[in-house]
Formats: structure tokens, sequence, C-alpha cells
């Protein structure tokens, strides 16, 4: 058996920016996927997971929606794999509440099929391949950063031209939580994309503050500015509220954390438009009304399981 496992992620700074020749700034989180592979003496793929089950033949893959990121990446290595396999995924946390599943997963996956194949699973390979993965299944989308965060672990910063990857110091306590519904990433690009093109130079300005804000972010957390940190994040907030993805929920929520005196930033964790806000600064749960999830930055990354 070859076991991968990686962890969820979250961004901190850099949405819809990185898209367009910005930095970004993601953190992996406690709680992992883990992806187990056992060899069969067949050609048969099969895989076991708390979504479902799914049965095809390596030469022959089925495509099945509930497993694109998956069966992407055994199409990407079916003819380097010396046999079939079976798939078993375990996850310690939902897909339903936007902590990077489909990277940790995706991630885990490229890891044991790379080991599997015979290839070296090494940190830049895996991050490039999967990034492939991902770009396929979502049709040529994906900046690639959460898959950065699982693979590398703890606090990092990226850039997606160049899939540089710059580790960065910790942050004290952060929080988050959830409005109960998120759109689909691709979806919200879309969105914007759309709304873009009728004035790009307004959208381009736009990105240009906030790949400024994350710069920013990057020197505060080395000086360990927790106070600055917080005002950025607020500020970055405001300029996803520019491009239309922050709705009446996630507005509220926001202002509500911010309220408490512990919280120094509280902002959009994610594409927006649903999902999640994340706090620099731990709040106060019985005085929120939305899904509390606590979160925890984890050091570690991708990790072959022995």
């Amino acid at each position: 058996m070859i076991s991968y496992s990686a962890p969820g992620n979250l961004m901190l700074m850099g949405e819809h920016a990185i898209l367009h020749g910005q930095p970004a700034i993601a953190m992996a989180v406690t709680g992992r996927i883990i992806v187990h592979l056992t060899p069969r003496v067949d050609r048969q793929v099969m895989i076991h997971s708390s979504l479902g089950e799914y049965q095809s033949h390596l030469d022959s893959l089925l495509f099945d929606s509930t497993f694109s990121f998956i069966i992407n990446a055994v199409d990407r290595y079916k003819t380097a794999l010396p046999s079939g396999f079976e798939l078993r995924i375990d996850s310690e946390f939902s897909d339903q509440v936007g902590l990077g599943s489909s990277a940790a997963v995706t991630a885990s996956t490229v890891a044991a099929l790379l080991d599997f194949s015979g290839q070296p699973v090494e940190q830049s390979l895996l991050l490039n391949h999967a990034i492939e993965v991902v770009r396929k299944t979502q049709q040529g989308g994906g900046s690639g950063t959460d898959l950065a965060a699982s693979i590398f672990g703890g606090l990092i910063a990226y850039e997606m031209q160049t899939q540089e990857v710059r580790c960065l110091n910790g942050l004290p306590s952060v929080d988050l939580y959830y409005v109960g519904y998120k759109m689909k990433t691709p979806d919200v690009i879309a969105l914007v994309n759309q709304r873009a093109e009728s004035h790009p130079d307004l959208y381009a300005s736009l990105y240009q503050l906030m790949g400024a804000l994350t710069r920013a972010a990057e020197q505060a957390i080395s000086e360990s500015n927790w106070d600055q940190l917080g005002v950025l994040m607020n500020q970055y907030s405001g300029l996803l509220d520019a491009l239309g993805v922050c709705d009446r929920s996630l507005a509220d929520l926001q202002f509500s954390l911010r309220t408490q005196s512990s919280v120094k930033g509280a902002k959009i964790s994610g594409s927006g438009l649903g999902d999640s806000v994340i706090t620099l600064g731990l709040a106060n749960p019985e005085e929120i009304n939305y899904q509390h999830l606590p979160i925890t930055i984890s050091p570690r990354g991708l990790e072959k399981v022995c």
C-alpha cells in the first residue's frame, strides 16, 4: 500500500488578484485528507470514498464528476502505471466548508501515483503536476495557491507565474466562520471576469491595489506587526467588496467579527459569494450567528504515511 496525506488550506490574502500577476498568501490548516493506493493484478481502477464508489478500466477511464480531480490525475499517469489499483480516500474534514479539500485530495493522489509509477515525489515537481491536473479539471482555471499551501505546509507566499513558494513566519491565533453556503470558485471567477469586460482598466487597478496590500501583508508578517496585518486584511476585504464578491451574509459576518476587541482583522477567505471569513485573533463564537470552524495552522504539508 502507498499512502500520502495533505492538509486543508485557506487563503489569507491575494484572492482573485493572484490570477492577474499578483502574489498571494495562504496557509495549511489542521485536518488532512489521506489517500491509500493498493495495487491490483489487473487494470481495474476503483475509488472508495464517503462521497461514493467508482470503478473503471485504467485504459478507458469513465468520467465521474464526483471524482473529477482524481480521474484526471489517473489519466495523466495511466501509461506509466504498472497495473490497476484501488484508492481509499479518508478525510478529517468536510468538503462542503471551503477548507481546500480539492487541493488536498489532488496533491495526495498525484503523490501516490508518482510513487506508484516510480517517479520522485519532490515538492516542486508535485506542485507543477498537480496544477496541470487542476487546470485540466477546471478547464484552464486555478492559480495553484491552495495546492502550494497543502504541499509545503505552514504559511506561504506564492507567485502563480513562476510557481515560487516563499515560506513565511507563523501567525498568532486565527479563526474561521462559515456562512453556510458557497458558490463554486470557477463560477465566481467567471462572474468577476464578465463584469471586468465592461471596465478592464478599473479592474486592473483593483488587482494592482490588491497586490500592493498582499506585499505589505508579507512585510507585516516578517516584522510580526499584527496590528498592521489586521488593517491590511480589512482593506483587502474592501477591495473584494469592490469586485462584487461580498454578499450580505459575508458583510454581516465580517462586521460582527470586527466589533470584538480580540479581532484585529476579518476578511473573506476564498473567492467569495459565500464560503468563510477568517480573523486575525480569536472571536467569541457565542456572539457570532454563523458556524464556527476552529482552525490551527499546520506546519506539516504533504507527507508519506508509513
